[in-house]
């Protein structure tokens, strides 16, 4: 009969369940009431479904690389305050659909801390999406030729949050700059957007081009954004030192 019931839990995919139901049934279980023993069961089948619910969200979001909060580095030459990154680790900036913008100069940390705020987004259940701004761009132009791109725009409006890394690395024709108008516009106020960037916001303006689009873009994103603004010398530099 167990192995019947084993079975019956694999074809219903309760694959947390299964596991728990196989080590009660050594010898060296936990004597389990009844009520433990499904307390036990349904808690397995719980933790499995929401564990593979966060490898899944991680997976979808197509990180640059792994990073978590508890490795940030908050030496005092960064200007980092930790009281911010840990508010920042609640989340309440996507329940509240609002942006965070971090800038600061090449290697001192600005795609890590969007990567490990994003990772931390997955493990609570957010659906979240990273990406090289400039390789967004090139994908989206390409889908306005195979006629994907309502479907891929689509996409990235419905995530919990965007992250745009590197951006600002190379100034954006009417057609990147059109591309982000349309982001930024669909996600004003309905969903929270992460940008990282090595020019301070004051030259964004100047990347972005074309006055009445740059303004519109940057009163939506800028204004009534959470700032980091990241200092120090270079975290690659840094690590070359140590070794």
């Amino acid at each position: 009969m167990n192995t019947q019931t084993l079975e019956q839990m694999k074809l219903l995919r309760f694959y947390g369940m299964q596991r728990a139901f196989k080590e009660s049934l050594q010898p060296s279980s936990i004597n389990y009431t009844n009520d433990e023993l499904i307390a036990y069961l349904m808690r397995s089948e719980w933790d499995d479904r929401h564990n593979r619910k966060i490898e899944r969200l991680t997976k979808s979001a197509k990180f640059r690389y792994k990073a978590v909060m508890e490795n940030i580095n908050y030496e005092t030459d960064r200007n980092i305050d930790r009281n911010q990154i840990q508010r920042f680790a609640a989340c309440d900036f996507i329940k509240n659909k609002e942006s965070i913008l971090i800038t600061g100069s090449t290697g001192v940390g600005k795609s890590y801390i969007a990567s490990a705020i994003g990772y931390q987004a997955c493990s609570l259940g957010y659906k979240v999406m990273y990406f090289n701004t400039h390789k967004l761009f090139t994908k989206l132009k390409a889908s306005k030729a195979d006629g994907s791109y309502l479907r891929e725009i689509n996409r990235i409006e419905k995530q919990d949050l965007l992250i745009l890394d590197d951006f600002g690395l190379r100034a954006l024709d009417s057609v990147n700059r059109n591309i982000l108008m349309e982001i930024i516009e669909d996600r004003h106020g309905k969903h929270a957007t992460i940008v990282a960037s090595q020019l301070p916001t004051d030259a964004w303006h100047q990347i972005i081009g074309e006055q009445t689009i740059a303004d519109a873009i940057l009163d939506r994103l800028v204004h009534s954004a959470h700032r980091i603004n990241l200092k120090g010398e270079s975290m690659r530099k840094k690590l070359r030192k140590k070794h």
